[in-house]
């Protein structure tokens, strides 16, 4: 329990750290930040556990269970190593090409894609490594996910929320017709 309080007083002072630069570059800080996280946790996890072991936080509700994941979210797609590579790499490519074409103004859709390639850059760089992704956070209702997951996840919603609320059919903001 005492390795794990270190790891969160670790990473406290990296979201610190991350903080402070966030002034001179958010973007970049972002993206660096949840990818460094991501592989900071994934590292110690892999370091100082068993594969399959399972060492309680809170009791029978929140747990840190090293698993490697071999599929999508949620173990969706089982072994297919190639496509999720294929995939990442796209999305990497994509994101190269039309981030620079997304407004100034439109800070939320950038935090969005942010948050939905830093956590697809992190689970590939497990991909490349083990072919496996990862997953240790464990609150025993759901299935086990990282700091990654997250990043996509939330996103995700943040782009989508863009998408259908905020942009006309045209692709122009709703907030700059009024």
């Amino acid at each position: 329990m005492k390795s794990i309080v270190a790891v969160f007083k670790k990473i406290l002072l990296v979201i610190e750290l991350v903080i402070a630069v966030a002034v001179i570059n958010w973007e970049k800080t972002l993206f660096i930040g949840v990818i460094a996280v991501d592989q900071i946790l994934k590292f110690k996890i892999t370091n100082s556990m068993i594969l399959g072991e399972s060492v309680p936080v809170i009791e029978n509700f929140f747990h840190f269970t090293y698993v490697l994941n071999p599929g999508a979210a949620f173990g969706i797609l089982p072994n297919q190593r190639v496509f999720f590579l294929l995939t990442g790499i796209a999305l990497i490519l994509a994101t190269i090409y039309f981030y620079p074409r997304i407004k100034k103004n439109e800070k939320l859709l950038k935090f969005g894609v942010i948050n939905l390639v830093s956590g697809s850059t992190a689970n590939l760089i497990d991909r490349f490594q083990t072919g496996y992704v990862i997953d240790f956070i464990d609150f025993r209702i759901w299935p086990i996910f990282n700091i990654a997951d997250i990043a996509i996840v939330f996103g995700m919603f943040i782009v989508i929320y863009f998408v259908a609320f905020k942009m006309e059919d045209d692709g122009k903001l709703k907030e700059a017709r009024r």
